[in-house]
């Protein structure tokens, strides 16, 4: 995977200075820490190699400036909860990594914003019906406007960098 990603961003530079990478990736394991497998592990960890490794080929390519390193992780990264020990180390790795770039690139021109969005109401829970029924997920956030603010912020032409997004429904 890694060369293939590796040759995409390339060819994707190629065709012009690359502005924005947005990192959106994660798949849940909803458990009780008991009952994690080794393949809960790693469907969860897939999510943070991705971002890490996205970033890293982009960041690789010498003649990129001004970019912005969106990192969309989960309320996960800010806190445990008791059926989601995996997903949130998963999550919790992420926003060590995305506060680790921000640290690393302080004062030049790649800016790293890290979002957290929790509880929005797409199809992300439909395998973990016993932990999030139909009925609680239809009080989640809708996705429509989760992505109008972060877009707002991101693609925003005032003279500023957000750093974080939390974005937490009422």
């Amino acid at each position: 995977m890694s060369n293939l990603l590796k040759q995409s961003i390339k060819e994707i530079s190629e065709l012009g200075n690359i502005k924005y990478l947005i990192n959106n990736a994660g798949e849940p394991s909803f458990k009780l820490p008991t009952e994690y497998t080794k393949y809960d592990i790693e469907k969860c960890f897939k999510g943070l190699q991705g971002m890490i490794l996205c970033s890293v080929n982009t960041l690789s390519i010498k003649n990129e400036k001004d970019l912005k390193i969106v990192n969309i992780m989960s309320s996960a990264a800010l806190r445990g909860n008791k059926q989601e020990s995996v997903y949130c180390a998963t999550k919790w790795g992420e926003k060590g990594y995305t506060e680790s770039l921000k640290v690393a690139y302080k004062g030049t021109s790649v800016k790293i914003i890290g979002v957290y969005p929790g509880g929005i109401n797409t199809e992300f829970y439909k395998n973990s019906r016993d932990y999030v029924t139909k009925e609680k997920q239809s009080t989640f956030m809708n996705p429509d406007e989760v992505a109008k603010i972060i877009c707002d912020n991101i693609f925003s032409s005032l003279n500023l960098n957000v750093a974080d997004i939390i974005i937490e429904r009422n």
